[in-house]
């Protein structure tokens, strides 16, 4: 008797199998061409939020009822104001603040603007049974949608353009139709625009003397040179977001964050990422651990020969920086003697408004379009975040430069703004199904080394800062760091948005923040006590946070050496470096 297994014919599910991976990449190739099309948004993530909008309208007589009074009433206000029957409500809108915006007809125009702005808003809100989600998503569609015919964007129905026409005899629209012939130019030359006052790299941006004293294929590690005696033992290790360029910490002479801790005696190593090629469309979370935050520490304790440093992360160098914080405290390392998180957050339940279009479909479609490339361009994260602030960030620049055809003046932190980076297509992935999706990192499922970590872990001081007008990271969400810890937290809230909160220098006028110290034992407060508790100080959180780290430091000794005479760490160039300068 033959007592062989009969042989297994794998012909079919091969065939099976490539015909499926066929299938995939078919779909693969379609999605990315509708994510080229939408500019990334999901067309789904809009039609779920308006389905649910519409069929519970659809069996909401009240709410009907409710609208069309509504717009009765607002016509009848925009009749009368129309005829001279009744003043106009001017909008308290800086778009109409101008002196030719209480005049008729314009005055009539703003007012018929805000009327027709509240009524949608209240159209897609307060709609029994529409979910929170939803709801947030057609508000913002909405308010998209009315910002865009605003009577402000355009020429015969703002009355400042008509002014600056009659004035200049139409040599504004004449430069206006040039300098968007110049955007459009440079922008399909993948070029910025001139700029006669540009501002350079290594010249009036990032000249923080230093040298870099690491390179690997991901990062490379400057150190900055000492201008005091002495200084703290203890090195800063700055982990910037590596969306942007790390020069956002060492703008010009007069607002670096670099160059003002250096001046206080601190020994400052800042991490400079690599603008990710095609080539690096694999590299992941984990790699920005090991390769960036975990080597980064290893060469700053071997230069410095501290046995620990201050941390310091900025956005989502402050998540990462938080990752690889949790895991060194579940392994027993020690190395760290505080960490400070720059707007930064651990936990994104309520993370602003990039919460609205984050679902499995647009996570989805972003990964189809990355698949192409192997990256996510800078074009299409500026304009994602464009859409958050449209009236400020797309609006008002076209009405200034195209309408008034002024150019606007070029300034620091609008060179760096302008500098955007590539992010590596499993790097992206990760972050958004592992944060933004799932929110792994607070609800104890992110993993490192095949073992989960806590922030809870973390119980080194921390300094906490966020920002009053940020709309990446809510100063609300950064507080959640009180919910996550088991540590003593000084927390800092700033006046400013997301960049410019950060970058308050001593002197910056019209700057506050509001600081208060929470006990590891100390009960909890929610931000509205908290912010309520704690009355404002004007002037910048820097001189504070130099004080913190002074006090969580040893006693001043004598400079280290700028990396190693010889080994891993001998200096290999001036800072600003050459990841900086990769476009």
């Amino acid at each position: 008797m033959d007592s062989k297994a009969p042989r297994k014919d794998t012909t079919t599910s091969n065939v099976a199998t490539n015909s499926s991976n066929v299938y995939d990449t078919i779909d693969s190739f379609a999605h990315a061409n509708v994510a080229t099309a939408t500019s990334g948004v999901s067309p789904s993530v809009l039609a779920e939020a308006w389905m649910d909008w519409a069929t519970h309208m659809a069996v909401s007589p009240g709410k009907q009822l409710q609208l069309i009074q509504q717009g009765m009433q607002n016509a009848q206000s925009i009749w009368t104001a129309s005829l001279g029957l009744s003043t106009p409500e001017i909008p308290d809108d800086r778009r109409f603040t101008g002196e030719g915006w209480q005049k008729y007809p314009f005055n009539v125009l703003s007012h018929a603007h805000q009327q027709s702005w509240q009524w949608w808003q209240d159209a897609v809100t307060g709609v029994h049974g529409v979910t929170p989600e939803h709801e947030n998503l057609m508000a913002f569609a909405a308010g998209l949608v009315s910002d865009t015919i605003a009577p402000s964007n355009f020429a015969p129905t703002n009355p400042d353009v008509i002014s600056a026409t009659i004035t200049e005899q139409g040599q504004n629209l004449v430069r206006g139709a040039k300098n968007l012939f110049d955007d459009v130019i440079a922008k399909t030359n993948n070029a910025l625009p001139e700029d006669p006052h540009p501002f350079e790299i290594g010249h009036n941006l990032a000249v923080t003397p230093g040298k870099v004293v690491l390179r690997n294929d991901l990062i490379e590690l400057i150190q900055y040179a000492p201008v005091t005696g002495k200084v703290r033992p203890e090195p800063i290790l700055i982990v910037p977001a590596w969306i942007m360029k790390y020069y956002i910490l060492d703008l010009s002479a007069q607002n670096s964050l670099v160059a003002f801790l250096v001046a206080q005696g601190f020994t400052v190593f800042m991490i400079s990422w690599k603008n990710p090629q095609v080539s690096d469309r694999d590299l992941g979370m984990a790699d920005y651990r090991e390769m960036g935050v975990m080597a980064a520490i290893d060469a700053a304790l071997s230069i410095t020969k501290a046995p620990k440093l201050h941390a310091m992360g900025y956005c989502l160098g402050g998540t990462l920086l938080s990752i690889a914080a949790a895991a060194m405290g579940r392994d027993k390392d020690k190395r760290l003697a505080s960490v400070t998180l720059l707007a930064a957050q651990v936990d994104f339940t309520e993370a602003g408004p990039l919460r609205l279009f984050i679902n499995d479909s647009e996570v989805t479609l972003i990964e189809d379009m990355m698949a192409r490339k192997g990256y996510l361009s800078s074009e299409q994260m500026a304009g994602a975040f464009a859409l958050l602030r449209a009236r400020d960030l797309i609006w008002a620049p076209a009405i200034r430069e195209y309408l008034l055809g002024h150019r606007s003046a070029a300034f620091d932190l609008m060179a760096w703004n302008a500098d955007a980076t590539r992010m590596p297509a499993r790097m992206h992935s990760e972050y958004l199904r592992k944060m933004f999706l799932n929110n792994d990192l607070s609800e104890g499922r992110y993993r490192v080394k095949g073992k989960a970590v806590a922030v809870s872990d973390l119980r080194v001081p921390i300094f906490a800062v966020g920002t009053e007008d940020d709309h990446v990271a809510p100063w609300e969400s950064v507080y959640k760091i009180h919910l996550f810890t088991d540590t003593d937290i000084t927390f800092v809230l700033t006046s400013g948005g997301h960049n410019a909160g950060i970058v308050s220098e001593p002197g910056h006028p019209n700057r506050h923040y509001r600081v208060a110290h929470t006990s590891a034992d100390d009960p909890y407060s929610d931000p509205c006590d908290w912010m309520s508790e704690n009355p404002t100080q004007e002037g910048s959180w820097w001189t504070t946070f130099a004080e913190w780290l002074a006090e969580r430091s040893g006693t001043p000794v004598a400079p280290p050496p700028m990396g190693t005479a010889k080994g891993d760490y001998v200096p290999l160039c001036d800072a600003p470096g050459t990841y900086v300068m990769q476009r």
